[in-house]
């Protein structure tokens, strides 16, 4: 029976005490609620997670004196940052349908049960091993690099640090190098005035050797540092769309929503390849919905694809409730004593993913 969307919301929460896990509750058909369930059919929601790289180079003070002093020519030799898209990932998700509320209604003296996500979606009837998982990514946040807010000077003597020219600093700093270059070389072969006592000792005057030649280092050849962003985007299927503009990389600010033309835009095409339609008997025709009958999708299904500068970044094809009709089971299914049923469905489309007996115990 489909119901106001007012009854609904006041069943479910009569019964909402009934909480079996984080992300599901159990609700039981009993003379408190007149052997009646409350529940929602989906509407598909497509979840797009883009995970972007922020790259941030920074030049040394003397990157001018690399080759000079070091031999080195391969060094950053001006500040820039850049956004690219290093992942994107597509999945569903149902979100309850105002619209699409059902009361499942049992006869009298019997106890089926269902199981719902948190938001009233139908995971399964007559069985609790269910769970409905969402996976995220999770961001990383950049370290601070060397030249970050003057970080290196900590490490450095104050003769590098005075008033001197650009030129004698560079030639300061390169001498330190070879200082600390030559003081690592005698540790490893033994011929240090002063040796350190231990392994672990060993370990850690080497450490402290190398976190200042890369101090240093930074000086002349700069810094890159790297962190990355989630973004998750919400996508709603209405219908096929070419080329629909869903959100924008902007290599200032990563990704900003499709309307902010700093950013180049990412862009979705859906195309229906299959509607939902009416299972049919072993004569063809199409079958009679039953009476008080359990109400699921049989949903369509699309293929989605977005792509960024002519490149294809992501492509799924997936189940879409509103693309699909409403069918539904016999509700004496779930109240036969001798081999009660049990069904499963998908929470993102309203379909049933599993359907049997269960065994009882004589």
């Amino acid at each position: 029976m489909k119901i106001r969307s007012i009854l609904a919301l006041s069943l479910v929460a009569a019964c909402g005490n009934a909480a079996m896990a984080q992300a599901t509750q159990k609700l039981t058909a009993a003379k408190h609620n007149e052997y009646g369930l409350i529940y929602s059919l989906p509407v598909t929601h497509v979840r797009i997670t883009v995970e972007t790289e922020h790259t941030v180079l920074k030049a040394g003070p003397f990157f001018n004196y690399a080759k000079k002093y070091l031999g080195v020519d391969n060094v950053i030799t001006a500040d820039s940052e850049a956004w690219t898209i290093k992942s994107v990932d597509m999945d569903t998700y149902g979100v309850p349908d105002p619209d699409n509320r059902y009361l499942m209604q049992f006869k009298a003296g019997s106890a089926p049960f269902i199981i719902l996500t948190e938001e009233g979606l139908p995971l399964a009837i007559n069985e609790e091993n269910v769970v409905a998982p969402l996976p995220h990514k999770s961001a990383v946040t950049a370290k601070p690099g060397r030249l970050d807010d003057n970080r290196y000077a900590s490490s450095l003597p104050g003769e590098l640090l005075a008033g001197q020219s650009v030129s004698k600093r560079a030639e300061i700093a390169a001498r330190m190098i070879y200082r600390i270059r030559e003081s690592r070389t005698n540790y490893a072969t033994g011929e240090a005035d002063q040796m350190p006592p231990d392994g672990e000792a060993m370990r850690l005057a080497l450490e402290h050797l190398q976190e200042q030649e890369d101090d240093l280092m930074a000086l002349f050849c700069g810094t890159r540092t790297t962190s990355t962003t989630v973004t998750e985007i919400d996508y709603v299927p209405v219908g096929e769309t070419r080329k629909e503009v869903i959100f924008r990389l902007s290599d200032v600010k990563g990704v900003v929503d499709k309307q902010d033309l700093s950013g180049a835009p990412v862009v979705l095409t859906l195309t229906v390849t299959e509607r939902g339609h009416l299972p049919r008997d072993e004569k063809g025709e199409e079958k009679k919905l039953p009476k008080g009958a359990v109400m699921y999708k049989i949903p369509g299904r699309a293929v989605v694809t977005l792509s960024y500068e002519g490149k294809q970044l992501c492509k799924r094809e997936i189940d879409v409730a509103q693309f699909g009709i409403d069918f539904g089971l016999d509700p004496g299914m779930f109240t036969d004593k001798k081999a009660p049923a049990y069904v499963k469905f998908h929470p993102d489309c309203g379909s049933i993913k599993e359907l049997g007996v269960k065994e009882v115990a004589q």
